[in-house]
């Protein structure tokens, strides 16, 4: 195994890009690559570790590929991985007429990170979570709108959207699951030293 100093992260998003480059980007050089994949229907980690797969394929090197999810207690973990066509199809108010029978507003956001060397090698996940609960949309969406579910998962009385980013970044499911990833990339580096 060579050692692993650069990766291609599949993002087209910008919003996303930025946040790994501020929290990985001192440790490794993250190069970016949109790619439109194919996402299967299954668990949090079969649709993660899918994606990746085909990433590797087609770009031919070590990539990183990520799948976030809103996962609604009160609706046994849905939108999950399909909050992107959840927001897509009924956006911030849709989401929350979901929840408008139910006393129980909690939520989980949880982001996957699958890393694979390359083609043929198996994706190894990373994950994250961080419990919060739905509300009204509060702040700027970050992401657009597509994935722009920030402005209604709130944290300790501050919706994502409303965080500065360097607290966003410094709890949020996206860095919990790249802390796992730069855990393993210290394993993986070491062993080429």
């Amino acid at each position: 195994m060579p050692l692993l100093d650069r990766i291609i992260f599949v993002t087209g998003n910008a919003g996303k890009l930025a946040e790994v480059q501020a929290i990985l980007g001192s440790y490794i050089k993250i190069e970016s690559h949109g790619l439109d994949l194919e996402e299967i229907q299954g668990t949090i980690e079969e649709v993660s570790s899918a994606k990746c797969r085909k990433a590797a394929e087609i770009l031919k090197g070590p990539v990183l590929t990520e799948d976030t999810c809103l996962c609604f207690r009160a609706l046994n973990g849905l939108p999950g991985p399909y909050i992107k066509w959840f927001m897509k199809g009924i956006g911030h108010d849709g989401l929350n007429k979901l929840l408008a029978g139910f006393e129980d507003k909690s939520a989980e956001a949880v982001c996957t990170f699958a890393f694979s060397e390359g083609p043929g090698s198996e994706p190894i996940v990373f994950q994250g979570r961080t419990e919060g609960k739905i509300v009204c949309p509060r702040g700027p969406s970050n992401f657009g709108l597509l994935l722009g579910w920030d402005p209604i998962f709130e944290y300790e009385g501050e919706t994502y959207a409303e965080m500065d980013k360097a607290r966003k970044n410094s709890i949020s499911h996206r860095y919990k699951a790249l802390e796992k990833f730069k855990q393993f990339l210290e394993t993986y580096n070491k062993q080429e030293e």
